[in-house]
């Protein structure tokens, strides 16, 4: 029995020696093989291998594999199977693919942040080597700043109304008034709009008129949606103008799917929808973004990224370099502007405008700006970020005081026309303000009307109920709204 037991372990130590010995053959040839191409990988030297018990079986095979390449016709031949290997790629729908040996992962962020195009600084001068293509005439330019200075009365007489509560809700654009009116001005009237809620100055540029915003906010007989919508949620079909709606995000597939009708009927025209960075969070945001990159339509995604959704800073929306990376993450072409620079909004709109018609494709804009004012009327900012921080955006990036010097640089204005303007404007807008509120309310029958040609049982049978409804508790309805 110790005679077997002793022959076993004769045979088993000589099985362990030759099939240890092709197993380091093995991997030394995977090893030259990657020092051939990477030195820093090179397998340890003889001497190192001396330092190992087993050394003799180990230093055996190293000397092997040393003659491998010892031709150099065999070395040619595997640097011609390296670099074909290398070369080769695989043509999947949407363009052909290389292979790589290297494996490598993307970051998930450059080591520099997207720039941002600028043409004025914070003193209103140019700066120098922008190329401000888009000249404009003074002509322009004028009635830009004094649609700015317009939408800033009206932001502040609107805001004190529903503070003395003649009106229930208002929404501001107060630093945002360069992303409303340069972009506006950047646009032609066929151009479809799809608004957020703080883009009124588009509607102002195209010709809303002061009453007109007034009759909706107090949603009177005169208001265009008859007073079933929410204060500032404007609407006008004879400006291109698409209703406001306070869901999130949800214009974006609407804006694509127009531009694509646009498109198939080869108008000279585009979409434009506006946005603010909590709106790249939803949903609909990736999905029309896909749908335009897809089907090639021609519209301008104009992204307000103010630095908050509401209480919601961007360091809690983002882990990208904002939403301009996104764009190209879909294939959409894509820059980001300075926000508080009306030439550079206006030069950077007319671009985008240029190449989504012309080249029939989506442009995503992303434009760094500040919400200086309330999210609304129904928010108060200083519980979330500090004082300091919205007076110091107020005061020293003020897109309309940088905008005022570039005009005033020109020749074009002065001290005089400001005052005149900010006097007009204001009495314009407590006049509208009076008249909104002496024009009856729409009829109780309004709510009920502009769906169905004719009405369904189920609708009439509404209707009836809340008319009874309001005789009978009068007291818990407005006095004001005719039956």
């Amino acid at each position: 029995m110790a005679l077997c037991l002793g022959k076993t372990k004769t045979v088993l130590n000589n099985l362990k020696g030759k099939v240890g010995l092709m197993g380091i053959i093995e991997r030394s040839i995977w090893s030259s093989s990657l020092t051939h191409h990477n030195k820093s990988l090179a397998a340890p030297t003889v001497a190192q291998k001396l330092t190992n018990p087993h050394s003799n079986i180990d230093v055996s095979a190293t000397l092997l594999t040393s003659c491998r390449f010892e031709s150099v016709k065999a070395e040619r031949d595997f640097d011609t199977q390296y670099d074909f290997v290398a070369n080769q790629d695989l043509d999947f729908p949407g363009g052909k693919v290389k292979f790589t040996p290297q494996m490598t992962f993307i970051s998930e962020s450059p080591e520099e942040r997207v720039h941002c195009y600028r043409v004025l600084d914070e003193n209103g001068c140019q700066v120098t080597c922008s190329d401000f293509a888009e000249q404009l005439s003074e002509e322009i330019a004028v009635r830009m700043y004094m649609n700015m200075v317009t939408l800033q009365v009206m932001d502040t007489i609107f805001y004190e109304a529903q503070r003395q509560g003649r009106i229930s809700f208002y929404v501001t654009s107060i630093g945002e008034e360069a992303i409303n009116i340069a972009s506006a001005a950047a646009l032609t009237s066929d151009d479809l709009i799809f608004p957020q809620y703080r883009e009124p100055g588009v509607l102002l540029w195209r010709g809303f008129t002061l009453q007109e915003f007034a009759n909706q906010c107090f949603g009177n007989k005169s208001d265009y949606g008859k007073g079933r919508q929410m204060p500032i949620h404007y609407g006008s079909n004879k400006h291109n103008y698409f209703t406001v709606s306070s869901t999130i995000a949800t214009q974006l597939p609407h804006a694509v799917g127009a531009a694509y009708s646009l498109k198939m009927d080869k108008k000279d025209a585009c979409a434009v929808t506006y946005f603010g960075d909590g709106g790249t969070s939803e949903g609909d945001f990736h999905a029309a973004l896909n749908f335009a990159a897809v089907r090639e339509a021609p519209v301008i995604f104009f992204c307000r990224n103010n630095g908050w959704a509401i209480s919601t800073p961007i360091t809690d929306q983002f882990r990208s370099d904002g939403a301009v990376v996104r764009g190209r993450a879909y294939g959409v072409r894509s820059i980001r502007v300075d926000g508080n620079d009306a030439l550079a909004i206006y030069n950077a709109i007319s671009a985008a405008r240029k190449m989504a018609i012309g080249e029939q494709r989506p442009i995503l804009v992303e434009a760094l700006t500040y919400r200086v004012g309330h999210h609304s009327t129904s928010d108060d900012s200083t519980k979330y970020r500090p004082a300091v921080e919205i007076e110091w955006w107020r005061m020293e990036q003020d897109p309309v005081t940088r905008f005022r010097k570039w005009v005033e640089s020109n020749g074009w204005w002065n001290n005089e026309a400001e005052s005149e303007l900010r006097s007009n404007v204001r009495k314009q807008l407590l006049h509208a303000i009076q008249v909104a509120e002496e024009v009856k309310k729409p009829s109780v029958a309004e709510i009920f009307t502009d769906v169905y040609n004719t009405p369904p049982p189920n609708l009439c049978e509404q209707e009836r109920s809340l008319r009874e409804t309001i005789r009978n508790y009068p007291q818990d309805y407005p006095p004001d709204v005719p039956l």
